[in-house]
């Protein structure tokens, strides 16, 4: 809860006590000071000799009766003998009534016979109980409306705040990040030096006539750290910055996007140089090509970016900064030259790039001697710096846990695994459901032991984990890939159904313990016909949809491609996905001796690591060999 959702609370319980004080203690006597009689009781009165004093207005009659004289004993409260005497301020609100007025000529007689004190209140009555009766009451409500009003228009206040920016501007020092807070960087850290020096020695470039660049977008897929490079450009520069998300532009109210935008771009101005972060830009950047109501407000906002960072007006000073994992759908004036001038590609870290992460997030967990962290980034390619952060995060909770003082290899181990497979569930397996979960992941490593190019089996459970996995076999590449060729995809997917192979095998059945397993392989297979031009029948063709996204996705076929085409594509997918699968079978019946022996050892133990499969191997594989 933040200051501002802490103050309305506040307010709202004192308004509360206000309304239930104002209720008992001066609304309550107002109203129970005039208590309603009939017209019958206050003639009754009247004829009694009872009433002191008569009010009359256009519409009711107000009387006072005449107070019991406290000398009388025979009407003074009487408790265990003793004689008090009548509170008179008690009695007060009793003495006063009201009464409807009926149309009676004889009234003025009657009250002038009886020797009473009358008189008239014009309009006067009107009014109070007007006052009273109807605007009173309401004043608590009305207090609490306009504090929660006014909270609810956060820090500018005022009904007219809406147009006001919701960036938070920091300095450049009170970002708090620097380059040297960052591992894995790389290019992205070069490039962005080259605007923190523009920043810091303008004259400098001006000189030989270089502009500063109006924009910088970062793309990368999520946990990269854009949004830490972007608070370490600020940091190394020092100059103020200005942090806002892509979202915050845009309320239910037409034309309040486009007035913030403007509202930010002029306190920018004002503080130059400095430096404009807009996180998550597609929220408001996305292509105006498909969007049905051409004045709609994402449009205008958007259109008012366009103006601000390359218009009429110079923007000398000020760099925006924007960040993205969804660049295929930004509107292409946002992209071009002279708004977003540099595009800097944030991806995933290298093996050097996880080791220095590592060290970071490393550098205050007491360590065990046997630590290796380039051996921790050797088994984790294509994490990003948010999952490393997470397993360092893991493997101390894991030693936090189990009271130790250090925290050792196995604790990153098991944090690996946790991230990647889920936590282990402690419900029991029955022996023919863990005897097949058994056989299926021996099928898996054993494919990927036998096949030349296949990452190398790191572990195998069959432990249930949260995830929905009866059983997993982790395979850790030894390095980065950005090339795989035709045989290496091929030998993937035949590890994959290495499991439902086992099954086959040993079962003569297969499971649904294959479903994961078979949707990975046709992907596979699909992107090999269809974006790779693997196929001999289709040749080298691309029949991928070219609105394919920046991350990995299904790929879809291409709207224009054929029916007769169609049919072929899905009986090469067929047909990569079939030969991957006898590839496996055939891989398991020549070596289903080792696949027992396996089995039984990782029923027995629930979990074997690379070393005692490898043993059993090397096992059969000198007893197969014939000796000279």
């Amino acid at each position: 809860m933040d200051k501002g959702q802490k103050f309305s609370v506040w307010y709202f319980l004192i308004a509360l006590v206000v309304a239930w004080l104002f209720a008992e203690y001066i609304y309550k006597p107002y109203t129970e000071s005039k208590s309603e009689v009939p017209y019958s009781e206050f003639l009754a009165d009247l004829d009694k000799n009872n009433i002191e004093n008569v009010d009359i207005t256009e519409s009711r009659i107000i009387y006072a009766l005449k107070e019991a004289d406290s000398g009388d004993v025979e009407k003074r409260p009487i408790v265990n003998g003793i004689v008090f005497m009548k509170n008179k301020k008690s009695k007060q609100n009793e003495n006063i009534k009201s009464v409807v007025r009926l149309l009676d000529p004889l009234l003025i007689e009657r009250l002038s016979s009886a020797d009473i004190k009358f008189g008239g209140v014009a309009k006067r009555d009107g009014l109070i109980d007007l006052l009273m009766g109807i605007l009173l009451p309401m004043l608590p409500l009305i207090i609490i409306w306009y504090l929660i009003f006014r909270n609810m228009q956060g820090a500018g206040g005022g009904i007219f705040s809406f147009g006001r920016s919701r960036a938070k501007e920091l300095q450049g020092e009170m970002t708090g990040v620097h380059f040297s807070d960052i591992g894995g960087a790389g290019e992205a850290e070069v490039e962005l030096r080259e605007i923190i020096e523009f920043l810091k020695e303008p004259k400098r470039f001006e000189k030989f006539g270089a502009k500063l660049p109006r924009g910088v977008l970062l793309v990368g897929p999520p946990g990269t750290g854009k949004t830490l490079l972007a608070k370490a450009t600020a940091g190394e520069a020092g100059v103020p910055f200005f942090f806002i998300t892509g979202s915050s532009f845009v309320e239910m109210f037409v034309g309040v996007g486009a007035a913030r935008v403007r509202d930010l771009f002029g306190q920018a101005k004002k503080k130059a140089p400095c430096i404009i972060f807009v996180d998550e830009i597609d929220a408001i950047g996305q292509s105006r090509m498909n969007v049905i109501n051409a004045n709609s407000e994402q449009e205008n906002t958007l259109n008012q970016i366009l103006a601000e960072m390359d218009g009429f007006e110079p923007n000398n000073g000020v760099v925006i900064m924007g960040a993205t994992n969804r660049p295929e759908i930004l509107d292409q004036a946002l992209m071009r030259p002279g708004r977003f001038d540099r595009q800097i590609q944030v991806v995933l870290p290298t093996e050097e790039g996880r080791e220095e992460i590592l060290k970071i997030h490393t550098k205050n967990l007491p360590l065990a001697p046997e630590i290796n962290l380039r051996s921790i980034a050797k088994v984790t390619p294509g994490f990003s710096g948010a999952d490393l952060a997470n397993i360092a995060n893991e493997a101390s909770l894991l030693a936090a846990r189990r009271k130790a003082e250090k925290v050792t290899m196995n604790d990153f181990d098991l944090a690996i695994e946790r991230v990647v497979a889920g936590l282990q569930r402690k419900t029991p397996l029955t022996p023919e459901i863990r005897k097949k979960v058994a056989y299926h992941e021996t099928g898996h490593a054993l494919v990927a032991c036998y096949l030349p190019g296949s990452d190398p089996v790191h572990k195998v459970s069959i432990i249930p984990t949260t995830k929905g996995a009866l059983g997993y076999t982790m395979q850790m590449p030894t390095e980065d890939q950005y090339l795989i060729s035709e045989s290496e995809l091929k030998n993937k997917m035949a590890v994959m159904l290495g499991g439902r192979a086992a099954e086959l095998l040993i079962f003569n059945e297969a499971s649904t313990g294959a479903s994961n397993d078979l949707e990975r392989a046709t992907e596979t297979a699909r992107r090999m016909v269809i974006e790779f031009g693997m196929s001999e029948k289709l040749g080298p063709v691309r029949y991928a949809s070219p609105s394919m996204t920046y991350l990995a996705g299904a790929s879809q076929i291409r709207d224009d491609t054929g029916d007769g085409t169609a049919i072929i594509i899905d009986g090469e997918i067929r047909k990569f996905v079939t030969e991957a699968q006898d590839t496996a079978l055939k891989i398991l019946k020549e070596h289903e001796k080792v696949l027992h022996e396996v089995s039984e050892v990782l029923q027995e133990k629930e979990v074997i690591n690379h070393e005692e499969i490898e043993e059993i191997v090397k096992r059969h594989q000198e007893m197969e060999t014939p000796s000279d």
